[in-house]
């Protein structure tokens, strides 16, 4: 059965009358506001651990030359491109977590779209407060071997692409973003 965006059938029902979604349950805004929180918190404190232990640029092994803790500034965006930009960034990051919020108003019926959302805006948070403090984002995750790296990231880009891969696994499964305990 498919219903528009704004109706939903009555949990067990099949074929009954259709109630008005009014949007995520106050339970469900805590699960938001709290994960959200969460990954700024764990984000800004594993980055200020990193600006109080490293020089820009210093590297600590951790799993030898897999994974190691190395200061880096990113003033762009994702891979670095286009540096000396963390000013507009950070005003499109603002709009971007507001838009977050409102998708969620309207569209968090499901628990899965709800941790989505919630990873992608404490990801977005907690890059924001970055551009905002230091004028860049601070990465420190480096893995690889060798010469053949992955990407330097954070805790917040690790939320935000965890986000990305739930909301593309729901793109391609919409039953999954409908799913929540108790329906």
């Amino acid at each position: 059965m498919t219903l528009p965006d704004v109706e939903r059938a009555a949990p067990g029902v099949e074929g009954g009358e259709a109630r008005t979604w009014r949007g995520p349950s106050a339970a469900r805004w805590l699960l938001f506001a709290i994960l959200a929180g969460g990954i700024v918190v764990a984000d800004q404190a594993s980055k200020g651990w990193v600006v109080a232990s490293l020089d820009v640029g210093e590297a600590l092994e951790v799993l030898g030359d897999w994974l190691r803790i190395v200061h880096w500034r990113n003033s762009g965006i994702l891979f670095g491109m286009l540096p000396q930009s963390a000013p507009a960034f950070a005003i499109v990051s603002m709009v971007v977590a507001g838009l977050i919020v409102a998708y969620h108003a309207k569209a968090g019926r499901g628990l899965l779209v709800t941790l989505a959302l919630g990873l992608l805006l404490g990801g977005a948070l907690g890059n924001l407060v970055d551009r905002l403090r230091y004028g860049s984002v601070i990465d420190f995750v480096d893995m690889g071997i060798g010469t053949w790296r992955f990407y330097t990231y954070n805790v917040a880009d690790a939320a935000i692409s965890t986000s990305i891969v739930l909301l593309i696994a729901m793109a391609m499964f919409p039953r999954l973003g409908d799913w929540a305990p108790g329906d």
